[in-house]
């Protein structure tokens, strides 16, 4: 019998949040959080603020109840259950706490606990926070838990090429792109690169600047990702982002739109067939800033287990 889909009706509240998981002695546990106000066990979440993407709420959300800072991890499956104004969602990633202990914020979460996965199962007071911990505990057993993020980023939007005179590598970000790129630092926030890569043109490193400045990273120029670079020799385009995939680091890589196929062409490698038909298959492929986050397996090199994508705003 197929598994029932979410109750029917609108969506009237959105949320986010995350399962933090840490391996001790060899097994896998994960950190329940117990909240006075409805006297239940269940994960880390809460609702968006406005101008919020779900990535950015799990994060800030998890701080604010546990006190810890997260690099996102592979998506889980989204929840739905009624409330009293129609059906809330709530969308879940994995997230690994290694070193940082996490404290409950003493108002909303009182209590805290770690716990092998068999012991929370039962302990979770609404039965559909159990489904994104069984696609976790399944994402564990295929070694594909532990990952790392390859970002792709697509430049914010820059002026007219109608407008504008100078040299097509010099054509900068319009004040939209500019308060685009501010809203692709937080969304990258999220997941924490590491290491940024982009072409060298304007207006893809105005786009990644304010993340670099912000985490106060070295910006990695890639000539072979420009507009020109790309159209003259895609196989060396191909080749340079298999060779930032190959560094097996947390990476985010910006490019334009007319390189983008050549991108695809070598994420949908690295996925199985399923997945790969979750990538952008159609021109513009990504929206001005907007962000394609591939999740990486640690155990399986250079296999690409999940892929999201999210829009910076367009106003």
């Amino acid at each position: 019998m197929p598994a029932p889909g979410p109750p029917a009706g609108p969506v009237t509240v959105t949320a986010a949040g995350a399962l933090c998981w840490r391996i001790r002695d060899g097994k896998l546990q994960v950190l329940l959080i117990h909240r006075p106000k409805y006297k239940d066990w269940s994960w880390p979440k809460g609702k968006l603020n406005a101008g919020e993407t779900t990535p950015e709420c799990a994060v800030r959300e998890v701080r604010e109840e546990i006190q810890v800072d997260l690099q996102l991890g592979i998506p889980l499956p989204t929840v739905h259950y009624r409330v009293p104004s129609g059906i809330k969602e709530v969308f879940y990633w994995a997230a690994r706490l290694q070193d940082t202990e996490p404290v409950p914020d003493g108002s909303e979460v009182d209590k805290i606990m770690w716990c092998s996965v068999d012991e929370a199962l039962p302990l979770l007071t609404n039965p559909s926070d159990r489904e994104p911990l069984e696609e976790l505990i399944t994402a564990h057993s295929r070694g594909d838990l532990e990952t790392y993020p390859f970002i792709v980023v697509r430049h914010a939007k820059a002026k007219p090429r109608s407008n504008w005179s100078k040299a097509e590598g010099e054509r900068p970000l319009a004040a939209t792109g500019r308060r685009q790129a501010m809203a692709v630092c937080r969304m990258l926030t999220a997941w924490r690169p590491k290491r940024i890569a982009t072409s060298p043109w304007v207006r893809c490193v105005q786009t990644v600047a304010p993340y670099a400045s912000a985490q106060q990273l070295k910006i990695r120029s890639v000539p072979q990702l420009t507009e020109h670079a790309a159209e003259r020799k895609p196989k060396k385009a191909r080749a340079a982002i298999e060779a930032l995939l190959d560094k097996n680091k947390s990476t985010a890589v910006c490019t334009h739109r007319p390189v983008l196929p050549q991108v695809i062409k070598v994420l949908e490698k690295r996925m199985s067939p399923e997945l790969a038909g979750k990538l952008p298959s159609a021109d513009p492929y990504l929206r001005p800033g907007a962000v394609l986050v591939c999740q990486v397996s640690v155990r399986h090199r250079g296999r690409i287990v999940s892929v999201e994508q999210f829009d910076a705003y367009d106003d």
